[in-house]
Formats: structure tokens, C-alpha cells, sequence
């Protein structure tokens, strides 16, 4: 096989489809004898937004943590970039470090200030980098949280219900800035949600988990930004409720 300065090429002159951000076959991860995910296969493509819906217990987060890295009693074929991020429902920021200080948390060497500077910057929070984070808002600690997983420059962002602890116009606002992020950084993105709504408001593609596979996938073939007022929203999100088990009259399970 030649390659040229885009990649490979096939005997047929074109480039294959490039490899998946993320591979995962035959997952399984079982606590106490008991497997929360057993035989999972999943494929999330460069630059992908993934949004992953399912019951409470049904091993979502234990995958966004295996995917992170976190939990690696499992056997299975996971691979994933070496760069990659996570933001938790809980901002988790040290009480003791200021905010700045908090984004560059955990990086290699003595990183500069300024790299913490553009990071707070990029999701609006420079005004608020030398601040103690008992003094930030809901919103304002999610948003640091968020610039602490891009100072990493991931490949792959994983995002575990980072809106759940939020206030219904702050989320709006995190779920636009989450959007924005994504268009700009063309990272690949795994959200962990239980709202259906923010999962067909944010998603390329909707994955339903239930039984520790992944039970169902739905594309979301809507033009952006997304108006959850079209009768194809709602017809998405209705069939993914459905798929979930309840009645689709509200967007949370």
C-alpha cells in the first residue's frame, strides 16, 4: 500500500474511511461477579458528537470511565486517542487553588499561566481566573471545568451529564457553549445524558444502552442549530423515549 502526505491510499487510488476515534469490541466489565457491561461494541468516528442515553445502572458511566481510562479491570478491545479529556457532573475544583491554577491541574512540567488564560477564555470565563472557587456559580464552576479538559487539546471529549447539576437557563447556556466548543475544536465528543432532549439538540447520533450493549442508535439528520419546535425533533425524541420505556411528555428520564 503507498501512502501520500493525506494517508493511505488503496490499489483503488482513493483514501479508506479513516480510522474511528474510538473502538471498542466485546467490553466487559462486571462487578461482584454481576456484568454491568458484557460483549459491547462501539465505534465513534473523528470529530463524532455521540450522545449515550439509558436507564440509571445500566453501565453508561462505567463505560465513560473505562473510555477514560479509570477503570481498566475489564477485558475486551478498547482503544481510544492518547488525548483525551473528561468533565464530570461535579466540577471537582481544589477549594485551595484559584481557578487558573485549577485548569492547568494534572498537566506535565510547570505550565505557563497565559495557557490557562486562553483555555478560561475560550469558554468565557477569563474575567474570573484568579478567583477562589467557592465564589463561582454553578454555571461559572462548570465552565472552568470545561476549560480544564480543553487545555488538554483532546482528541476525544467525554462528557459525564456535565448539565445535570445545572439550573434550566444556565444548562441552555453550557449546552450551546458545549456546542460551540465542539464546532470549533472538531474533537470527537461521548456525552452521558438522561435528558433525550439535549441528546437530539447536541448529537450526530444518538445511542440508546440498555442490558450492557448498546441496544439501539438513531442518526440525527437535522440541519444546526437545531429547533426543538420541528416536527422531526419531536419525532426523534418521542422514539427514543418510547425506546427508553416511558411516555414521551417529558425529556428526562
Amino acid at each position: 500500500m503507498a501512502t501520500d502526505v493525506h494517508g493511505p491510499v488503496t490499489a483503488t487510488g482513493r483514501a479508506p474511511a479513516p480510522a474511528p476515534a474510538v473502538h471498542v469490541d466485546g467490553l466487559v466489565r462486571a462487578f461482584d461477579g454481576r456484568a454491568v457491561i458484557d460483549g459491547l461494541r462501539l465505534d465513534i468516528g473523528q470529530g463524532e458528537f455521540v450522545a449515550l442515553l439509558g436507564r440509571s445502572g445500566c453501565g453508561k458511566s462505567t463505560l465513560l470511565r473505562v473510555l477514560a481510562g479509570l477503570d481498566r479491570d475489564l477485558e475486551g478491545t478498547v482503544l481510544v486517542p492518547r488525548r483525551k479529556a473528561v468533565a464530570f457532573q461535579s466540577p471537582r475544583l481544589m477549594p485551595w487553588k484559584k481557578v487558573w491554577r485549577n485548569v492547568l491541574l494534572g498537566l506535565p512540567g510547570r505550565p505557563e499561566p497565559a495557557l490557562a488564560e486562553r483555555a478560561l477564555d475560550e469558554v468565557g470565563l477569563s474575567h474570573r481566573a484568579k478567583a477562589w472557587p467557592r465564589t463561582l456559580s454553578g454555571g461559572e464552576a462548570q465552565r472552568a471545568s470545561l476549560a480544564r479538559a480543553l487545555v488538554r487539546e483532546p482528541d476525544m471529549l467525554l462528557l459525564d451529564e456535565p448539565f445535570g447539576a445545572l439550573d434550566a437557563l444556565t444548562r441552555i447556556r453550557a449546552q450551546r457553549l458545549v456546542g460551540e466548543l465542539w464546532r470549533r475544536r472538531g474533537c470527537a465528543v461521548l456525552l452521558v445524558t438522561h435528558d433525550v432532549e439535549e441528546a437530539v439538540l447536541l448529537a450526530d447520533r444518538v445511542l440508546v444502552m440498555d442490558d450492557g450493549v448498546i441496544a439501539h442508535e438513531t442518526a440525527v439528520d437535522l440541519d444546526r442549530p437545531r429547533d426543538i419546535s420541528d416536527p422531526r425533533f419531536a419525532e426523534l425524541r418521542g422514539d427514543l423515549l418510547e425506546r427508553l420505556g416511558v411516555a414521551p411528555t417529558t425529556g428526562t428520564v
